[in-house]
C-alpha cells in the first residue's frame, strides 16, 4: 500500500524535500521489498513522519498483520516516563493490537524470547547527537541481541539536531561503559543514527545483517529548522530543537548537585542552586570564559526558577539560563566544562558531586559515566587550563576521524 507524500503547512502547502528514512521507506516500493518476514518496530513519540502521524500508523498501513512487535527505548512508548533508571512497563497495546516491550526495564536489550517474534526489527529514533543520550547504546544493543538471533536490522535514518559537521568532547572509556556510553565515542560525534548504526557494524565488529535507508536532501550543516520537519519531544526534557545546542555541556549538570532545569520549562538551558549568587557568578564566568575564548557564541542570563520535580522541587533556585547566540561558533562542551570548573570554584562547600547509583552503575560517579572518564572531572578539580581541556578533548580524535570517514552518508 502507498503512503501518502510527505506535506507540511508553512505559508500555504508545500512540498517537503527533504525525506527521513521512514518517510522514504513508506512511499518507496523498492524499499519495502526488501523488508522481510514479520516485523519488528523500534520506536518513541518522535518517530513521526513529515505529517506528523506516528510511524506505526504508516508502518501497519504498509505492513500490515507482519509488524509483530513494538520496542520502546529509555522514556517509554509515550515518552512519558522521567528521568535516570525510571524504567517501562512492558504492555500490549489496546490500539495497535501488539505488544511492546520495554528495553529500559527489568532488560536493556531484546531477550531471545523477544525476538523470536520476527525477522526483521526496523529502528526509527529520533536521536539528539549526543553520546549520552541512551537512544544509539539501545540501537547498538538491540543490534548485538539481533547478531546473535539471526535477525535482520534496518535503521531508518534522521537527521542531526546538531548537524553532522562538527565532533566535540573527549572519547569514552570502557571503563565506565554504561548505557550512556556502551563503546567509545565524543560526546558530540558528528554522525545520525543511521551512521553510528554503519560504525557499529564496521569498526564494534558487530556482525548484524544491517540496511540503513537514508534521507534525501540533508545535508551535514543543516540545522534542525533548515529540515522543515515537525519537532516532537524525544523525551520528556527535550522540550525543543534548541536543548540539542546546550545538553552537550549543561547534561554534565545531571552529575551535581545543582539542578539542571529539569522540572522547569527549559531544562538543560537553565541551571541553578538555592544558594548560588546569580549575578556575582554572571560576572565571575563571563570574565573567566571571555578571557580564554572571546567569542563563545554564547551567555549567561541570570534567572530563577522553581522545578516542579526533580532536584529542588518547589524550591527556589537561583542561577542562569544558557543563552545561545551563535549556534555555529558556540562549543557546548568546552563551555559546559568550563562553566562546570567556575561553578566548582565558586560555590565552594556548597557545590557536590552527585553520588551513585547512576544508569545502573553503582561503583562510578554520575559525573565519571556522563564524561566517559575522571579525567575531565579532575581537570575541573585541578583548576586546569584550556590548553589542558582541548588536550583532553582530542586525544583519540585522528583515529576517530579516519573510522567515522569510512561510515559517513552524507556531504
Amino acid at each position: 500500500m502507498k503512503h501518502r507524500g510527505p506535506v507540511l503547512f508553512v505559508h500555504g502547502y508545500k512540498e517537503i524535500t527533504l525525506k527521513t528514512g521512514l518517510d522514504r521507506l513508506l512511499n518507496e516500493a523498492a524499499l519495502q521489498d526488501r523488508i522481510a518476514g514479520r516485523l519488528g518496530y523500534l520506536c518513541h513519540s518522535a518517530s513521526i513522519d513529515a505529517r506528523a502521524r506516528h510511524g506505526v500508523l504508516g508502518i501497519k498501513a504498509v505492513f500490515g498483520q507482519r509488524l509483530k512487535v513494538i520496542f520502546a527505548p529509555q522514556h517509554g512508548f509515550a515518552t512519558d516516563a522521567q528521568d535516570n533508571m525510571i524504567e517501562s512497563p512492558h504492555f500490549f497495546h489496546p490500539y495497535f493490537q501488539v505488544p511492546v516491550y520495554s528495553l529500559y526495564s527489568e532488560t536493556r536489550v531484546p531477550t531471545p524470547e523477544m525476538l523470536s517474534e520476527i525477522d526483521t526489527l526496523i529502528v526509527d529514533l529520533q536521536d539528539n547527537g549526543t553520546r549520552v543520550y541512551t537512544y544509539i547504546w539501545t540501537m547498538v544493543l538491540a543490534m548485538e541481541a539481533c547478531a546473535h538471533a539471526g535477525v535482520k536490522v534496518v535503521v531508518l535514518d534522521r537527521p542531526n539536531p546538531l548537524g553532522g559537521e562538527r565532533v566535540e568532547g573527549n572519547i569514552s572509556d570502557l571503563n565506565y561503559r554504561s548505557i550512556i556510553g556502551w563503546n567509545p565515542l565524543p560526546m558530540r560525534y558528528g554522525m545520525t543514527i543511521g551512521e553510528v548504526a554503519a560504525f557499529t557494524v564496521r569498526h564494534w565488529d558487530i556482525p548484524v545483517q544491517l540496511e540503513v535507508v537514508p534521507m534525501s536532501n540533508w545535508h551535514r550543516n543543516m540545522t534542525f529548522a533548515q529540515c522543515h520537519l515537525p519537532w516532537v519531544l524525544p523525551s520528556p526534557n527535550f522540550p525543543t530543537p534548541d536543548t540539542a545546542q546546550v545538553y552537550p555541556g549543561s547534561v554534565l549538570f545531571e552529575g551535581t548537585n545543582l539542578s539542571e532545569g529539569r522540572g522547569t520549562t527549559r531544562p538543560f538551558e537553565l541551571i541553578g542552586h538555592p544558594t548560588l549568587s546569580a549575578y556575582a557568578f554572571a560576572d565571575f564566568f563571563h570574565h573567566k570564559i571571555l578571557t580564554w575564548i572571546p567569542e563563545p557564541g554564547a551567555v549567561l542570563r541570570p534567572a530563577t526558577f522553581q522545578p516542579t520535580f526533580d532536584k529542588y522541587e518547589g524550591q527556589t533556585c537561583t542561577g542562569f539560563q544558557i543563552h545561545v547566540l551563535d549556534p555555529f561558533v558556540f562549543k557546548p562542551w568546552i563551555f559546559g566544562q568550563v562553566l562546570l570548573q567556575a561553578i566548582y570554584a565558586f560555590m565552594g562547600r556548597d557545590f557536590a558531586w552527585r553520588e551513585p547509583p547512576f544508569e545502573y552503575i553503582h561503583d562510578r560517579l554520575p559525573i565519571d559515566l556522563l564524561n566517559g572518564s575522571d579525567v575531565p572531572r579532575q581537570w575541573v578539580e585541578q583548576g586546569g587550563t584550556l590548553r589542558d581541556l582541548l588536550s583532553i578533548e582530542q586525544a583519540g580524535y585522528p583515529d576517530f576521524f579516519a573510522q567515522r570517514e569510512e561510515v559517513l552518508l552524507y556531504r
